[in-house]
């Protein structure tokens, strides 16, 4: 297995682990993304799967609904997009896409796991949980994200970046600066 595929498999099982935990009651909270609640958040985050598969000639197949089953329909997706990763020829496909031409590892590397984190502190956030972020996760969602420029507050993405309070955190400062507020 390679370093990517560890760590999709890492994020994949907190991010579903969270949404195991997300009381009955909140599914439907409002979370940082606008005009998406907690099951929306879900679903995009499902849906993201799919287009960077799809990138590579892949397919996500029939998924359970994320309205009957958030957690079976994303631990469905993960499986999918973990197989892909664990299959050196599939995991190493190339294809041109808006960001370049680079292989499927490196793209789930680049926009899942990071979606995997920022959308698991969404997530956390609005369900009531433990939303800390690993401290190497901090430093590597921060260097990706910089690495976007400005392509990363284009529209679907991040929104503009907010104010820090003078003595925030690192994460309170990389969610600051992917719009968010901690």
């Amino acid at each position: 297995m390679t370093q990517v595929s560890d760590r999709y498999r890492h994020l994949s099982d907190a991010f579903s682990a969270k949404i195991a935990a997300v009381p009955a009651a909140r599914w439907d909270a409002p979370t940082p993304c606008p005009d998406w609640n907690v099951r929306r958040l879900v679903g995009h985050v499902i849906d993201s799967q799919g287009v960077i598969l799809s990138l590579a000639g892949g397919t996500m197949g029939e998924l359970p609904s994320v309205d009957d089953d958030p957690r079976g329909a994303f631990d469905a997706a993960r499986a999918v997009v973990q197989d892909a990763l664990d299959d050196p020829d599939v995991a190493n496909k190339e294809f041109d896409g808006q960001m370049g031409r680079m292989t499927l590892a490196q793209a789930v590397d680049r926009f899942l796991c990071t979606d995997l984190v920022v959308h698991g502190w969404d997530l956390a956030h609005a369900a009531g949980l433990d939303d800390r972020i690993p401290v190497d996760e901090i430093e590597r969602v921060r260097g990706t994200a910089e690495s976007f420029g400005d392509a990363m507050r284009s529209p679907r993405a991040f929104g503009p970046a907010v104010d820090a309070a003078a003595d925030a955190d690192e994460q309170a400062r990389l969610l600051a600066y992917l719009g968010r507020r901690a």
